[in-house]
């Protein structure tokens, strides 16, 4: 194992004694979520880099940011690679539900799909607090996760042949849409990462080029923060706290770490 991945997993907490295995994959991706942020303050502070596996490395191992889907998911790609798993990167576009259709943005969504034993998955630890938790197989069958109930339906979009459906638990009757993704669509080289990463940064319709986001699971619900709020699920219970302009520094400290608020203390500086 090289020794990024090391990194990797000690900054996941992943446990020594265990295998790195298909059927360890629900608690690597589990841990993941609670360690590894889904967040946008490169793009909010105007230190993007362009997307390289090295980049990707010294930012979120080394440096132990988070990141969009376009960060999150390629490392953990190159990392499950590493691993000897069969993996590949797909390219879809998220749902809006207030609005009833897809991302203006188009297809800026970086999401997995892993072929184990003749079966095909989605893997995702780029969604926010959406996360399915483990892998999602594309026969259409549910599968449930501590963060709630999740399937792949074929389904034919202009964004792709598949959907990502999911009820997120304490939060979600019905089922809905995550995103629309393509499994021909395979991500072959950076250049598509750095295509997406500045429609992201960059596109007036992007909604991550805009306020400050960070967010990520805990044991028992999540916690997101932007420059206006304070969001904490707990076993179902929502507590909202509005923040005024300085308060960010303080709660991204708080429940990020002080790599985070040291950047934000410059950028606000």
């Amino acid at each position: 194992m090289s020794e990024w991945s090391r990194l990797f997993l000690d900054r996941i907490g992943f446990p020594e004694h265990m295998t790195i295995a298909f059927e360890s994959l629900p608690k690597l991706l589990e841990l993941t979520s609670r360690a590894v942020p889904f967040e946008n303050l490169s793009i909010m502070e105007h230190r993007t880099r362009p997307i390289t596996k090295e980049n990707l490395i010294d930012k979120i191992v080394t440096r132990q940011e988070g990141g969009l889907c376009y960060e999150l998911n390629p490392l953990l790609h190159h990392f499950l690679l590493e691993q000897g798993f069969n993996t590949k990167l797909t390219r879809g576009s998220v749902f809006r539900p207030e609005a009833g259709e897809y991302s203006a943005v188009g297809r800026t969504h970086v999401a997995i799909l892993l072929e184990h034993h003749q079966r095909s998955y989605l893997l995702d630890t780029g969604f926010g607090g959406n996360l399915p938790l483990l892998p999602v197989p594309l026969s259409g069958e549910t599968v449930t996760s501590s963060n709630g109930v999740f399937r792949v339906v074929r389904t034919d979009t202009e964004y792709g042949d598949y959907v990502l459906q999911l009820k997120l638990k304490h939060k979600d009757v019905d089922w809905r849409i995550g995103y629309a993704f393509d499994s021909n669509w395979m991500i072959t080289d950076d250049s598509e990462l750095n295509e997406i990463q500045t429609i992201i940064t960059d596109d007036p319709r992007s909604t991550f080029n805009k306020h400050p986001l960070i967010t990520k699971l805990t044991e028992r619900g999540s916690v997101t923060l932007t420059d206006h709020s304070l969001t904490e699920w707990t076993d179902g219970k929502t507590e909202k706290l509005s923040l005024g302009e300085a308060d960010f520094q303080h709660y991204v400290k708080q429940h990020f770490g002080e790599q985070f608020a040291m950047k934000a203390s410059k950028d606000q500086a």
